[in-house]
């Protein structure tokens, strides 16, 4: 009966004041739905680096130039990666460890079909074996062939979202493109791969290495290599033989002093998800400084709502009120603000997290739904307690002095 009372008094007063109160939640509801949406970015920027590595396999190995150590060794003593280092991999002689080899040259060029022009993502020459390592599926077409890259035929197969700008819904396959004022015919388009972020993976145009030195970057040094591992178990061993032969080519006798790196999938993964779990982190501290502030809102609101009703305050206590019910009073008037505004900043978080921000499709931690609540309530009964207490300690013939 008591309970039932303390809430019709706590209802009845914030109703009283409909907007101040509207006001007060609306601290309440900014600050839970930023934690529980910024959290989704940072889990959503995570999930989307997972996908992206994770992409290309467990057993595969990219080999890049400079120095593993991070060293101060000048830039122009570093010898590149080339074909034949690449060659020279795919000729290592240890199956069991390496199953195929493909060196990357990549460039940029605005490509054009009929009337319409779009810049791709990439431009990527290599040999047939990256789309195995790199597990790029063909959707339609076929893929272009090792005598496409001994001929150096104008051939190329199209990523998904190259496709499409390109060529709409029209079938792209045995299309004439022209990338870079160089013709080429299209014989594929690969499966899209999707994920979010700010790169789209399947924004890219793929032909045969030769083909590609010709038209932009020249017979030098490639971008990097791309090597896939017998099997997931085979990564280490793969590793192992990569900086055997590699050491080898470049004429060097310490390890340590090698000019390449070698990066598995399992190592990139662990250096991403460290890096977007503090990203994760700092973005939860900076939507919990507004949890905070609406805190401190609600204490602003109760300290006026006490000094309004400081001579309603007096009458009850004249007439017996103890001074638990009139601390229960106010406590339930500043929890209902937040137990309010904290259902209506989820509502909000979970509406928001499905819309893409900057790129990145936001992915609800549930955890975060139940702490923001949680925290919002507590934050309501611990910043309304100076108030409900302030009000309790009037003594009844000052409370009926007040003006």
């Amino acid at each position: 009966m008591i309970l039932r009372q303390t809430l019709r008094f706590a209802v009845g007063g914030l109703a009283a004041n409909k907007v101040r109160s509207a006001l007060t939640m609306l601290g309440v509801l900014i600050g839970v739905a930023a934690v529980i949406l910024l959290l989704a970015v940072g889990n959503g920027s995570s999930v989307a680096v997972k996908d992206s590595i994770t992409s290309l396999g467990t057993n595969a190995l990219t080999v890049s130039a400079g120095s593993a150590s991070g060293g101060s060794r000048a830039a122009s003593a570093v010898k590149k990666l080339t074909v034949a280092d690449a060659k020279a991999l795919a000729a290592s002689g240890d199956p069991a460890a390496i199953r195929s080899v493909a060196p990357v040259v990549t460039a940029g060029a605005t490509a054009l079909y009929g009337n319409v022009s779009y810049s791709p993502g990439s431009i990527v020459g290599t040999y047939p074996s990256y789309f195995e390592t790199a597990n790029q599926k063909v959707a339609r077409g076929e893929y272009f062939t090792d005598d496409d890259v001994l001929a150096a035929r104008k051939v190329a197969v199209l990523g998904a979202t190259t496709a499409r700008q390109l060529f709409d819904t029209e079938d792209p396959v045995g299309k004439p493109v022209v990338i870079g004022g160089t013709p080429f015919t299209v014989v594929g388009v690969l499966r899209a791969k999707g994920g979010s972020g700010f790169t789209d993976p399947d924004d890219v145009v793929i032909a045969p290495l030769p083909t590609v030195q010709n038209a932009f970057t020249g017979f030098g040094a490639v971008n990097q290599i791309l090597v896939q591992a017998s099997s997931a178990d085979a990564t280490a061993r793969a590793q192992s033989e990569i900086s055997r032969v590699l050491l080898g080519t470049h004429a060097i006798a310490d390890p340590a002093k090698a000019d390449f790196r070698i990066t598995s999938q399992a190592s990139l993964l662990t250096a991403r998800e460290s890096t977007t779990r503090t990203f994760t982190v700092l973005l939860g501290a900076v939507a919990a400084i507004s949890l905070l502030v609406g805190g401190i809102g609600i204490t602003n609101i109760m300290l006026v709502t006490v000094t309004e009703r400081t001579r309603e305050i007096g009458i009850r206590k004249a007439l017996g009120a103890p001074r638990a019910v009139i601390l229960g009073q106010f406590l339930a008037e500043s929890t209902l603000l937040s137990v309010i505004g904290a259902g209506l900043g989820v509502a909000a978080g979970i509406a928001g997290s499905h819309v893409s921000i900057v790129g990145i499709k936001p992915v609800v931690i549930p955890e975060s739904v139940l702490g923001a609540f949680a925290v919002a309530v507590a934050i309501g009964l611990f910043f309304g307690s100076y108030p409900a207490n302030r009000a309790a300690s009037l003594r009844p013939i000052d409370a009926l002095r007040h003006e």
